[in-house]
């Protein structure tokens, strides 16, 4: 099998439907909290998107935006779970990073969550470190913050 990655916009449909499945994974994991996130999760066109193909098919997904001029925010990773232990967040996590340092951005923040163990194994292998929580992610309880040096 054939890994590809290819950046993009939000408005790629094979994004948009990787983020509805991602959407449903995560309702699945957070039943009672979910809906607190639905406001934060907005993914407007300056996103930049990276999807992840394996032979031609749509598998991962991920994106950033700007917080500031020297910090970028990951958001929206997902790996179909048929398609998981394959390194394919790892990679798409790594593009992501090198996108950002190709845009002049120092630093990378994300928030995830204590019920996701297969993103923060990813996030800890790419040697992200947690942080205190940030903004909009200061009060819940559910949230683990993180970021790593880009350069």
């Amino acid at each position: 099998m054939t890994i590809v990655l290819r950046r993009t916009n939000s408005v790629d449909p094979h994004f948009q439907l990787l983020v509805a499945d991602l959407d449903k994974d995560l309702w699945a994991r957070y039943p009672a909290i979910q809906q607190n996130f639905t406001p934060f999760n907005r993914i407007d066109e300056s996103a930049r998107v990276v999807v992840a193909y394996a032979d031609d098919t749509p598998v991962g997904c991920g994106c950033f935006r700007a917080m500031d001029k020297e910090t970028l925010e990951i958001k929206r990773m997902y790996v179909k779970p048929e398609s998981r232990g394959m390194g394919i967040a790892k990679s798409i996590l790594s593009e992501l990073e090198e996108w950002g340092k190709d845009e002049g951005f120092i630093l990378a923040n994300l928030e995830t969550g204590n019920n996701q163990p297969e993103a923060l194994a990813v996030y800890g292998g790419a040697h992200y470190k947690q942080i205190p929580n940030y903004p909009p992610y200061t009060h819940i309880a559910e949230s683990i913050c993180m970021a790593k040096k880009l350069r």
